[in-house]
């Protein structure tokens, strides 16, 4: 029986400034890995976006557990986990281009979605922190995306 590959996504989002951060962790059969970006000029959802379908880039295939803290990514996502494409009033109207990457990183992969918080010592917090400190690096010089070193991931398996 193969490993669920766990991804917990946080996001953070600067209104005044527009800017935004993401970060992953992905614990699966290769042990845990994690990424974080941001970009300027951006949204709540993009941010989201982005960090999950980086996540599930190099994921294997097989049971996924995502937690993510955008409501929106959590319910769509489900839906397409599910095969369903959203439909009116459900079907969503920004960032098509990152829903339709979620869309096409879904089959082959049973998902299940939880919308989580950056909770207190957990993969979440990590994530969070990670997220924010991107956002004020995007804001200050603009797109990136790099890995979250393996020193600071040893410190999530003590959490």
């Amino acid at each position: 029986m193969s490993k669920t590959t766990r991804i917990w996504t946080q996001s953070s989002y600067h209104t005044a400034f527009k800017c935004g951060g993401w970060a992953y962790l992905r614990d699966d059969a290769e042990g845990l890995v994690g990424q974080a970006g941001g970009d300027r000029y951006t949204t709540p959802v993009r941010m989201a976006l982005t960090g999950l379908v980086a996540a599930l880039k190099e994921a294997p295939k097989g049971q996924v557990a995502i937690q993510t803290d955008n409501a929106e990514v959590v319910r769509v996502g489900a839906m397409l986990a599910k095969g369903l494409q959203p439909q009116g009033d459900e079907a969503p109207e920004d960032d098509l281009d990152l829903w339709a990457q979620l869309a096409a990183a879904l089959p082959g992969r049973p998902a299940t979605f939880a919308r989580s918080g950056p909770d207190a010592k957990t993969p979440n917090a990590f994530a969070g922190a990670w997220a924010d400190l991107a956002r004020d690096k995007a804001n200050a010089k603009g797109a990136f995306a790099s890995a979250i070193p393996k020193p600071n991931l040893a410190k999530v398996l003590g959490l």
